[in-house]
């Protein structure tokens, strides 16, 4: 079981998560492991509550689960089995004998072609009919994705993603916290975001971005009335409530809407700024997500193949229990 345990690991460390902190870590007892966030790797400006790293482990972990598919059983799992260690966010076990079926397998090879895109898209539309498919893979892990395609719903979150990212441009300690987990090029770091993925005028769609390669010198400008045709579809991935649990399941149901989105060829890019900032956040929460709460914001479209992104080798973060 221990080589069935690097194997589920080495499906889980190509999940995205926030910076590419990649903030979980893994035990192994007796041929089953144990999903834990990492402490350390926490963002403790742009993340205080860790709600950023559980999403990003609830990724892991549903790679974790599908590769277990894969390998023809279903797992099982128990979420936050040990009340008194909230570190400890889940036990992911062997279930019984699963046939698995022509949808897992594209989704797990897809796991290793996936990319999170920056920059325009291509000025291609995504098909209604992917549209719905991804709201099915959300919903299938408990959550909700929401399409925002009125110019008043587009404009209004523009606004808000514009002004947290002024508001990070100009704290510097967020801008120190985002250049530590910027890294050279060809620094051979295994986590962080290498320059080279950042090649992009990060004000260049509807939605701001990141400025990674502090390149500017100014706040993002005002959303403009027409929408950049690079922009994509943009949309809100939203769950009923906001517990922790709720942001583990968020993670799962990201990857799983990730995945299929890459078996159609299609890639997402992050403005998760606006959730960053409670006020904003609350605002978003009120105006766009229908009362819900938003847990990520993307943009959806069809791209050339990305850069790929470094990750931390297996053994750095699976041990024995």
């Amino acid at each position: 079981m221990d080589h069935a345990a690097t194997h589920l690991v080495r499906a889980a460390v190509t999940a995205p998560s926030v910076h590419n902190t990649q903030p979980w870590l893994f035990t192994r007892r007796e041929g089953e492991l144990d999903l834990y966030a990492d402490p350390s790797r926490r963002l403790r400006l742009t993340d205080p509550d860790g709600r950023e790293q559980l999403i990003s482990c609830g990724a892991a972990l549903f790679n974790v689960r599908l590769a277990m598919r894969r390998l023809g059983f279903a797992p099982v799992l128990r979420s936050f089995p040990d009340p008194r260690d909230p570190s400890r966010l889940a036990h992911i076990g062997w279930g019984p004998h699963a046939r698995p079926g022509t949808e897992t397998s594209l989704m797990y090879r897809s796991m290793r072609q996936r990319r999170t895109h920056r920059g325009p898209f291509q000025p291609f539309p995504l098909s209604r009919q992917l549209v719905g498919e991804l709201r099915a893979q959300a919903r299938a892990e408990g959550a909700e994705l929401r399409t925002m395609e009125s110019v008043h719903a587009r404009r209004h979150l523009a606004e808000l993603v514009r002004t947290a990212e002024a508001i990070d441009r100009d704290d510097p300690g967020r801008v120190a916290e985002l250049l530590h987990w910027t890294r050279a090029a060809h620094g051979g770091c295994p986590d962080g975001v290498p320059l080279d993925a950042c090649t992009t005028d990060p004000d260049g769609t509807g939605l701001a971005g990141r400025d990674f390669l502090r390149l500017m010198s100014a706040p993002p400008a005002a959303p403009t009335v027409s929408w950049p045709p690079g922009t994509g579809l943009v949309v809100l991935l939203t769950t009923r409530h906001d517990t922790r649990e709720d942001w583990l399941r968020a993670g799962q149901a990201l990857q799983r809407v990730l995945l299929h989105a890459t078996t159609r060829w299609t890639a997402a890019a992050f403005h998760t700024q606006p959730l960053e900032i409670p006020w904003l956040r609350a605002q978003l929460r009120t105006a766009l997500a229908l009362g819900d709460f938003p847990q990520l914001i993307l943009r959806l479209g069809h791209t050339t193949r990305g850069r790929t992104i470094p990750r931390r080798p297996v053994d750095a973060v699976l041990t024995a229990g």
